[in-house]
Order: structure tokens, then C-alpha cells, then sequence
């Protein structure tokens, strides 16, 4: 039996409370209900595969695969240029250059993966003293916002991780594509003492540069 305030719509049925902000809620519904009931058949199915695609729209990611990746740091050591890689880099990368607010980008560096092109001096930057890597074996990078530049460049700020410790930096990169393949190229510093790299040091500078270069297929 329908009670006072229920509606019934074929087998659709809508209790409405007498009162308060729960009726005006299931009005609502109700109106709701109503339209898609009386609406054309045509105008329904037109309605349905829009709405559709707006959603697949708004929620679908460019998802990329690395198929190539270089880490490269340059640091001034007694006034001198010294540099090296990391040789392992993992990356889940859903980059969209039309849809940046719905972009991301997680990396991950294995730290004992570090080439300085002298065997004593990685183990020496693998130590507590720097980077730790029995404690630390990872330095991680996630995008919090991308913004669009000139051409093909770009600006994400990324969460950097590195010793337990996260800072928010500003990373520069281009974007280009060429058929499915997509190449990601950024530069940025960090201060290693921001991250307790190192310790004080009178030769080793605080400044260091991040090279980075990913090529990926979608």
C-alpha cells in the first residue's frame, strides 16, 4: 500500500518524507526520475552516449611506458666539475599536455644504482653519511601541479624525497612527441644539505644539478 507523500512509477517507487530536508532530496530525485521516464527514446540514447563521453573524457589518462631513461647529477667538488648517473629508474607517468590537472608522474631512483665512474667513490655516496642506501634504498619524485610554457615547455612541481626527507621543487622539462613515442628532457638543482647529504663541507658544493631525459611509448 502507498503511504501519504510515496510515489509510484511502474515498478519505480519514491518514498517521500512529509517533512524536512530528507523531502526535498527525493523531490528532487523524483524530478529527476520523471525526466528520463518521459524523454523521446532518441533524445534519451543522444543524452546517454554524451554523458558518456564526457565522462571518458574527463577521466582518461594518457598512460606512458618507459622504454628509456637517464639520471645524470653534476656537483662542484674542490671547484671542480664532477658527475655521475643513476642507472635504474622506475616511473608510472600519466602525462596529457591537454589535460595537465589530470596529469601525474611518480619516480623512483634506486640509490645503489649510483655510477660516479669510480667504484670506492660509490661506495663512499652509498654510505650514512650521504645517502644511506641500506636505510634509503630509493629517492623518490611525485608531481603535485603542471603548468603549460612556451612551445613544448613545461613546469611541475614535484615532492622530491631523498634520506627520509621531502621538499617541494620546481622542475623544468620539455614535452615532445613523435608518433606513440614521447620524450620527457628536465633540468633542475637541489641543495643536498636540504636533504642532509653530505653534511658541511668547505670542497663540496651545496648546489647540485639533475639531468634528466625519459623517452616513453603510449
Amino acid at each position: 500500500m502507498q503511504a501519504a507523500g510515496d510515489f509510484c512509477l511502474q515498478n519505480i517507487h519514491v518514498a517521500l518524507p512529509t517533512t524536512g530536508l530528507g523531502r526535498g532530496l527525493k523531490l528532487f530525485t523524483l524530478m529527476f526520475v520523471l525526466e528520463l521516464y518521459y524523454i523521446h527514446p532518441m533524445k534519451k540514447l543522444f543524452f546517454l552516449i554524451t554523458a558518456f563521453l564526457i565522462t571518458t573524457q574527463t577521466f582518461a589518462q594518457v598512460k606512458h611506458a618507459v622504454t628509456k631513461a637517464a639520471v645524470a647529477y653534476e656537483i662542484k667538488n674542490m671547484g671542480i666539475n664532477t658527475s655521475g648517473k643513476f642507472k635504474t629508474l622506475d616511473a608510472t607517468i600519466a602525462f596529457d599536455q591537454n589535460n595537465l590537472a589530470a596529469s601525474s608522474i611518480e619516480a623512483a631512483v634506486d640509490v645503489n644504482s649510483i655510477d660516479s665512474d669510480n667504484a670506492m667513490r660509490d661506495n663512499h655516496l652509498k654510505a650514512e653519511d650521504y645517502f644511506d642506501a641500506a636505510k634509503y634504498p630509493k629517492i623518490t619524485m611525485k608531481s603535485t601541479s603542471f603548468k603549460k610554457k612556451a612551445g613544448n615547455n613545461y613546469v611541475g612541481i614535484f615532492n622530491v624525497t631523498i634520506k627520509g626527507k621531502t621538499k617541494a621543487v620546481e622542475v623544468p622539462f620539455t614535452y615532445t612527441e613523435s608518433a606513440n613515442v614521447a620524450l620527457f628532457k628536465g633540468s633542475f638543482k637541489i641543495n643536498r644539505k636540504d636533504f642532509g647529504v653530505g653534511g658541511n663541507s668547505m670542497v663540496l658544493a651545496d648546489d647540485a644539478t639533475i639531468e634528466l631525459v625519459v623517452e616513453t611509448s603510449k
